[in-house]
């Protein structure tokens, strides 16, 4: 590929972020990220940097950054709503069998780190950018057309703009329309001036059609999910998410309660929870797209993110690789599409069995549960996650 082609990206988020850090790298040195909201901004509260991002994040010199956002963690525990122990999932294991650590980490400050990355080389971020239209009169000459009536030409665009309106999905697939799966998920971080009683481990707690995860990334802070089967147009009669929350999870484990408690109403976000049935057409002329905008995934796949980072390493290798697009564009998906569509299927039986709202199968999910051979599920997971890193 020409090195000195227009490159566009729209969408500033971690996928779009880790692609253009990873093409400067490579000496392609005409790139811009379009983002549509005012300033940076992330979605999410907190995220697993998994074993399998940390080694894309090697690749790119960027872990020994990240290493200093975030905290290690030992287990992946599971409880019930009532506190009984069902099993753990060792993330040492996970760590080793991958050969990288993984963090957990602030959405924002982690987001905030990418961008400082990408600004080192020269990466030209512009928020406050709305993509409304992509153009393609001609083969060779693509516009994106904005929100207040501009234009800017690109010889390749790259879709990273996410899972809800996603305008390079809707020019590549003809349609976007996420699936909503039934469910509300609360995000927050909870940020203390006295040491939080919770050791480096994540904790996951089953309800019957509902959820509760906490997980630290340092003494002083967490970030956690609450969730629950909610139909999409339902009504909040409770003042604030916060008092809606506390509500849902009133008779969970004390720990819970704490933490909806101590976090301050603006930095807790109430997300209905939308996902996309796989589709393997990524790419259509000159644009590709990516992340979410690729292969949304519910939150149960713990891979949102990570796999947004994979597909910016993988497509920045593939356009290094090439001498065209469409070689380019087919070696990419033919690496990710696999990968991907197993942890989005994977994710989406996972949440049926958590958000079930029957509780006799509740019962019956948590005996497995407590009889699940954990290291086989830990081995799983490496299998997976390092499938295509090498």
């Amino acid at each position: 590929m020409n090195r000195e082609s227009k490159i566009t990206i729209i969408g500033g988020g971690i996928g779009g972020l880790v692609c253009a850090i990873s093409l400067k790298q490579k000496g392609f040195n005409n790139i811009q990220i379009f983002e549509r909201r005012t300033e940076a901004q992330s979605i999410g509260a907190g995220f697993v940097v998994w074993a399998n991002a940390s080694w894309i994040l090697n690749k790119l010199a960027l872990l020994e950054g990240v290493a200093k956002l975030g905290g290690r963690l030992k287990q992946m525990q599971r409880w019930t709503d009532q506190g009984e122990y069902l099993g753990a999932v060792d993330i040492t294991k996970i760590d080793q069998g991958i050969g990288y650590p993984s963090y957990a980490v602030s959405q924002a400050e982690f987001q905030q780190f990418l961008q400082y990355k990408a600004n080192e080389l020269g990466v030209i971020i512009r928020n406050n950018h709305s993509v409304i239209d992509i153009e393609d009169n001609s083969l060779e000459k693509y516009f994106l057309r904005f929100e207040d009536g501009s234009k800017v030409e690109a010889d390749i665009v790259i879709g990273a703009d996410g899972r809800m309106n996603s305008i390079a999905r809707k020019y590549v697939q003809k349609e976007n329309n996420p699936i909503y799966q039934n469910y509300i998920n609360w995000v927050g971080i909870l940020e203390s001036d006295n040491p939080l009683p919770i050791e480096n481990n994540v904790l996951d707690y089953w309800g019957c059609g509902a959820r509760f995860g906490i997980v630290p990334i340092s003494k002083y802070k967490v970030y956690w999910a609450g969730c629950k089967v909610l139909s999409l147009n339902s009504v909040n009669t409770a003042e604030t998410d916060k008092e809606e929350l506390l509500n849902i999870f009133n008779n969970w484990p004390a720990l819970i309660r704490r933490v909806i408690k101590d976090t301050q109403n603006q930095n807790i976000k109430r997300i209905p929870v939308f996902d996309h049935n796989p589709n393997p057409s990524w790419f259509r002329n000159r644009v590709c797209l990516l992340g979410d905008a690729a292969h949304a995934s519910l939150p149960t796949s713990g891979q949102g993110a990570c796999q947004a980072m994979e597909d910016g390493w993988h497509l920045s290798e593939a356009m290094a690789a090439f001498p065209t697009l469409p070689e380019v564009f087919d070696a990419y998906q033919n690496i990710r599409f696999e990968k991907t569509t197993v942890i989005t299927i994977s994710a989406r039986e996972f949440a049926l069995s958590l958000f079930n709202t029957q509780e006799a199968f509740c019962l019956k999910r948590n005996d497995i549960a407590k009889s699940t051979d954990y290291e086989k599920s830990a081995n799983g997971m490496i299998g997976l996650w390092s499938k295509n890193l090498k």
